[in-house]
């Protein structure tokens, strides 16, 4: 644990007295700008303004000399990036805090610096005192040992203070050093707060500077819009990187919040939803492109001390390289979008960074013209040497997306024994040996919500796990992890519908993130369980505007509630816990003191025991709790802090899924510490009506049958019985249920995991009677004893149990043999 340094204190003290004697003065600002010539010079020109309009009241003249270059100039010219002139850097700190700075060190004969200088082994250590990335470390674990706030403990932990945020969608990650905390805002504002009480020692805010191509409305900016977020920024050394509503790449003065250096990166066309991360010195960052920028989006490196551009990487192989086959045999122009929107992971030791991709626009294939392309690198996970930007391997997730369903979210980067569980799992690659140890990426990738675990050195498919019902890959390769997607869920028409499509677009799983927790090796993720009936609205004209598709989304098949927290080892794949509510789950950190922290849509905040899931502290906020939880320490006392407002893009539909007020409120930090007079446990909450359904799909009436042990007998069933109950199945069931058993337009899905993890080890006089008693609905009953007995035999074939004998009718017998499924 590093707390602040007695000199530091001194500062923050000062810098307060400083803030009230101005108080009744003038308010000003002070601004200072750089120039940078290659090789790098700065020029310094100090100004005041008055803060209301803007205006200097004292100016210098200062030349333009040029700018760095593009480590891929021609590309750079083709998207429309080109920077011309001069880089310009100017930033905002109040007068005291500056003027505090420059006295304060010039007098104690100290540098002046608030916090010691980051370094790169502690940006990949595991958090314990301060909070150094956006996950806590380079592995995005999102995990702290700080472990005063234990399972004993929690009950008296208690509100410590708050800080006042910028209005707009709030999705932000603080940062912790020595006692300062750095909180990003919406629309680039940065604040320096005093960790002990909230109190702000610096703020930077932005003068945004767009780049419009010729003909851009800039009332269309697409940074304006999804760039207003501001999810996390970096610290290294005593810099703090910031990726820019207005498409640039900055550093701060983690001290002052005097602006270093800025870059240009891209044109009003591009937005930064989040930021960078710092590997070996370099600042990588992904970002997201409108729909309608031709060649895909990109991901950069920058040098950290001077914003020299290292490398850049294209999501969207160019003609001639590979993966260019996979789009159809269109051409550049008609390639769009494939974002790197969220945050990445890097691992040291390998000199590897890993981000995530996203979708290509616009969703339907019809519209697009890439036929059954694959469309790399769309929806992949990229291994990058950070190095050299050079691609090491890649793992698609979800080939030839139809349905906005992004994945660019957190990879986590273990090192375990591997001992995947048949039962619990989807697909395992048969030549992974039981127990072997590997160094892993796993995690929920995407929004169909499946556990993936790859060999994070090779990129080689380990084992996969489905959480959400998803009906939208049918089938993953054991051998190399290659998805096949539903035939039945794309449109082969514009006219054409969906039909029920799941998860929904809003994801099984979205950009909250998961945690790790090495004490019990398992991950915890924020899902939801949500469907849509999309339709096409997308002409197919032209670049793109959107998705081209309008998403009508709903509740999954068979539920009423929206969020849950899911517990799953990711050593084995078995599901340890879960949690589910009417509200909406976003991001989730664990501890070192055995817990589990997440907010919801509907202000609460809680705590969980990470063993057993029982909640064991809970508070209401002022608004959905839609920021990332961090936990610091500072002068011994733990703290756990999270930001909620709301503002965001999926509160107010995950809270009208589960019958809730859609509000936001007021964007604010709010810290908690331990308390000798705190008492608080779970808070009671009333029972809530079912949410209106929206186009909901009925559900499958279910006959109640008892889990049985392991000792009592699998069902059995023959290969001809199976036959037959294909035959009946298409004649009977297919309508409702789906010709491929993924679900239809009036019926769940009779596969799968959201199928076996309910029927697994069940009484198979349930199944039997489901279908005896209460299918065909309206026509119930209709379907005699033997026919039900041989669907029987066909549903237990489809899922992966063997045939091994005659499946009889009689319900006493059926009693006592348990459903079996080998998948």
């Amino acid at each position: 644990m590093r707390g602040m340094s007695s000199w530091a204190a001194t500062a923050g003290s000062a810098i307060r007295a400083a803030r009230h004697r101005v108080s009744t003065e003038r308010e000003s600002t002070a601004g200072i700008m750089f120039f940078i010539d290659p090789p790098p010079t700065v020029r310094v020109c100090w100004r005041v303004a008055d803060r209301t309009s803007g205006i200097p009241l004292c100016s210098a003249s200062t030349t333009d000399k040029g700018r760095y270059p593009s480590a891929n100039e021609q590309e750079r010219d083709m998207s429309s990036n080109h920077v011309p002139g001069g880089v310009r850097l100017a930033s905002v700190v109040t007068t005291a805090a500056l003027l505090l700075f420059l006295a304060f060190g010039a007098a104690s004969g100290q540098s002046g610096a608030l916090i010691e200088p980051v370094t790169d082994a502690e940006l990949a250590a595991t958090p314990n005192g301060d909070w150094l990335s956006f996950r806590g470390n380079l592995s995005a674990w999102a995990y702290s040992a700080l472990d005063a706030v234990n399972t004993e403990t929690v009950g008296q932990l208690d509100f410590a203070w708050a800080a006042a945020m910028e209005d707009g969608p709030n999705e932000a990650t603080p940062l912790v050093r020595g006692g300062i905390v750095y909180l990003p805002q919406p629309e680039d504002v940065i604040h320096a707060l005093d960790a002990r009480t909230g109190d702000l020692i610096w703020e930077y805010r932005r003068e945004h500077n767009y780049l419009d191509p010729e003909g851009a409305d800039p009332a269309r900016r697409f940074g304006q819009g999804l760039g207003r977020i501001t999810r996390n920024i970096a610290i290294w050394q005593d810099g703090l990187f910031v990726a820019t509503m207005d498409a640039f790449i900055i550093r701060l003065d983690a001290n002052t919040g005097e602006l270093v250096w800025e870059t240009r990166v891209g044109d009003s066309r591009m937005a930064h939803s989040s930021g960078p991360i710092i590997a070996d010195g370099k600042v990588i960052s992904g970002r997201s492109c409108n729909m309608s920028v031709a060649g895909g989006c990109y991901l950069t490196a920058h040098d950290a001390e001077d914003g020299r551009e290292l490398w850049r990487f294209y999501t969207i192989p160019r003609p001639g390289e590979p993966g260019d086959e996979t789009w159809g045999g269109l051409p550049l122009e008609r390639r769009f979008h494939v974002g790197a929107w969220h945050v990445g992971s890097y691992d040291p030791d390998l000199g590897l960074v890993y981000w995530g991709t996203s979708v290509p626009a616009p969703s339907p294939e019809v519209l697009r013209g890439s036929g059954a392309g694959s469309l790399l690198y769309s929806n992949s996970t990229l291994a990058l040497r950070a190095d050299t930007g050079e691609l090491a391997w890649y793992f698609q997730h979800l080939p030839r997306d139809n349905w906005d369903l992004d994945h660019p979210f957190e990879r986590i980067l273990v090192d375990l024994e591997m001992e995947p569980n048949e039962e619990a799992t989807w697909s395992i690659n048969p030549e992974l040996e039981h127990g072997d140890r590997r160094r892993v990426m796993t995690g929920f990738p995407g929004k169909t919500a499946i556990l993936w675990t790859l060999d994070r050195e090779t990129g080689e498919f380990l084992w996969a796990r489905e959480t959400v019902f998803q009906n939208v890959i049918t089938h993953i390769d054991a051998h190399t992890g290659t998805v096949t997607v539903n035939e039945e869920v794309i449109p082969k028409a514009r006219d054409e519908e969906y039909g029920v499509v799941c998860p929904a677009a809003s994801g099984g799983k979205d950009w909250p993130t998961a945690a790790y927790s090495p004490l019990t090796e398992a991950v915890y993720a924020p899902l939801q369980d949500v469907c849509m009936s999309p339709i096409i609205t997308g002409t197919g004209e032209g670049p793109p505007q959107g998705y081209g598709i309008n998403f009508r989304m709903q509740l999954a098949p068979n539920k009423t509630t929206v969020g849950r927290l899911d517990a799953v080892s990711a050593r084995t794949g078995e599901s340890l816990w879960r949690f589910e509510e009417p509200a909406g789950m976003m991001s989730v950190m664990t501890t070192g003191g055995g817990l589990v922290f997440a907010g919801n849509t509907n202000r609460r905040f809680r705590a969980w025991d990470a063993a057993t899931g029982d909640v064991l502290w809970e508070t209401v906020l002022g608004g959905p709790v839609t920021g990332f939880p961090v936990s610091f320490a500072v002068d011994g006392e733990q703290y756990v802090a999270v930001t909620a407002g709301g503002g965001d893009l999926l509160s107010g539909l995950f809270n009208r899924f589960g019958n809730l007020p859609a509000r936001s409120g007021a964007n604010m930090l709010y810290a908690f510490k331990l308390s000798d007079t705190a008492g608080r446990g779970p808070i009671e909450q009333p029972t809530l009506a079912a949410a209106a359904p929206v186009d909901e799909l009925p559900p499958m009436i279910m006959i109640d049958a008892p889990l049985l042990d392991g000792s009592a007998p699998c069902a059995t069933f023959s290969a001809e019985q199976a036959e037959r109950g294909a035959a009946l199945y298409q004649e009977q069931c297919a309508e409702c249920h789906g010709p491929t058993l993924r679900g239809g337009a009036q019926g769940a899905a009779l596969a799968g995991r959201s199928f076996t993890s309910y029927w697994q080890n069940r009484a198979a006089s349930g199944l039997y009677r489901t279908i005896r008693e209460t299918m065909p609905q309206g026509r119930e009953g209709t379907i005699g004893p033997a026919a039900s007995a041989d669907l029987v035999a066909f549903l237990l074939s489809e899922n992966g149990a063997e045939a091994t004998g005659e499946l009889g009718s009689d319900v006493d017998t059926l009693d006592g043999q348990r459903t079996c499924f080998r998948q």
